[in-house]
This record gives structure tokens, sequence and C-alpha cells, in this order.
């Protein structure tokens, strides 16, 4: 059986997109300074500033949400993670919190934690289509192919624009042994964006291993993380 290493996204944060998102922010400032900094990406500031919310607010569930993020940015996980159960247990319900607690699971090899919480992320966030594609990555870490497909096309549904959608969908049908359709998925899609280099990548290994192996025998194994 031959091996393929196909090149999967990496799981998509929730922060940076909703700073783009003007509705999610405004309903979302714990301290207008200290989410000044978080915006600007200024992390370090922004630690000290919500550890300071904090300090005098120290049930501000937000706050603690906020500094979790930036503790993540800066490669603080355990940190992360300490920061965003605080704010769980304060009763802070909110997809993006959700999601990122998600991915830090996911970062620190939790992954049926991860996917609960994910599946709450959806529950929270179902016409986001990031918490879709980011349960589909952590039902396929699980060997959970079915469900991974069907979340990732949920996730497309919701937003046909997203390359690293369309191609984590076609590793996922190439881990299923759908290789007719992962192949079309990363035609179709370095058609459309041909400088997208991770479906080309994938889309060139699998024809590799096809034309060098007898047919029906072709296995997927390895996966990688893109940059």
């Amino acid at each position: 059986m031959a091996l393929i290493s196909l090149v999967f996204q990496v799981p998509i944060s929730a922060w940076a997109l909703a700073t783009n998102d003007n509705n999610a922010v405004d309903e979302q400032v714990c301290n207008p300074l200290a989410d000044y900094f978080l915006g600007m990406e200024d992390y370090n500031e922004a630690i000290q500033r919500h550890r300071g919310v904090l300090v005098d607010d120290p049930s501000n569930a937000l706050a603690h949400y906020h500094l979790g993020f930036a503790y993540g940015v800066t490669g603080q996980h355990r940190k992360e993670l300490s920061e965003y159960q605080r704010a769980v247990n304060l009763g802070l319900e909110d997809w993006q919190l959700f999601l990122n607690l998600g991915l830090a699971y996911l970062e620190n090899g939790q992954v049926a934690d991860a996917t609960a919480v994910l599946r709450l992320a959806t529950l929270l966030g179902p016409a986001r289509p990031e918490t879709h594609f980011n349960l589909a990555l952590a039902y396929e870490r699980r060997g959970a192919l079915a469900q991974a497909e069907q979340e990732a096309l949920l996730s497309l549904q919701i937003d046909p624009n997203q390359p690293d959608a369309r191609n984590t969908l076609g590793a996922i049908y190439a881990e299923e042994g759908k290789f007719l359709r992962a192949g079309e998925e990363w035609r179709d899609l370095v058609s459309a964006n041909p400088d997208y280099t991770p479906a080309r990548t994938n889309l060139a290994i699998l024809q590799n291993v096809e034309s060098s192996t007898p047919k029906g025998t072709v296995g997927v194994s390895i996966f990688t993380h893109t940059p």
C-alpha cells in the first residue's frame, strides 16, 4: 500500500476574523483600552492591560477570554487554556471563546475535549463557517471521517469561497478512499486559485501515487500542517 503525505490547513482562530466584523467586536468589549491593544496586535501590552482589568474585576469573564487569547498568540498555551476555562466557569457563552478553546485543546493534543467544545461553538455560531471548518479538523484527527466530511461541507455551504476548507475537504475525501472526488476537488480549486499551493501539492501527490501504484492499493496515513 502506497502512503500519501497530504497537506492539511492549520485551524482558523476566531479573534482575527472577528476583528473585521464590527458587530462581533462592538458587542464584546471588556475594556476599551485593553481591547484596543488587542485589536492592534500589541499582545504584550494587551496582556498587561487585561491583567490590570482583572485585578479590579476578577469576575470579568470577557477579560479572561481576551487575556487567554493574547497568551495563546504569544505561545503561552498553558496560561491560555487556564484563562479560557476561567471564562467558561464564569458563565461566558460565546462562539469565539469556544472556538478558540477548542483550538487550544487541539494544540495540546486533547482531541476529545476539542471536539466537544467545538460542537458547542457550532451551536452558538451555526452561521459561522470557521466553527464548522475547525470541527471538521477535530473529527478528522479522531478518525471520524463521515462527520468531518459533513462539517467541511457545512462550512462551504455557508461560505463557498474558502480555499482552505476546500483543500481540507479534498484531503478528507482522500482519507476516506474517495480519490476521484478528492482529485476533482483539488483540480477545481487549482483552476479557480492557480497560486494556491496546498491544493497543487496534494493534487501532484495524488497523481504521482496513482500513476505508480496498482489500482485499489492507494492509502493515506500521514498528515502535515502548512506553516
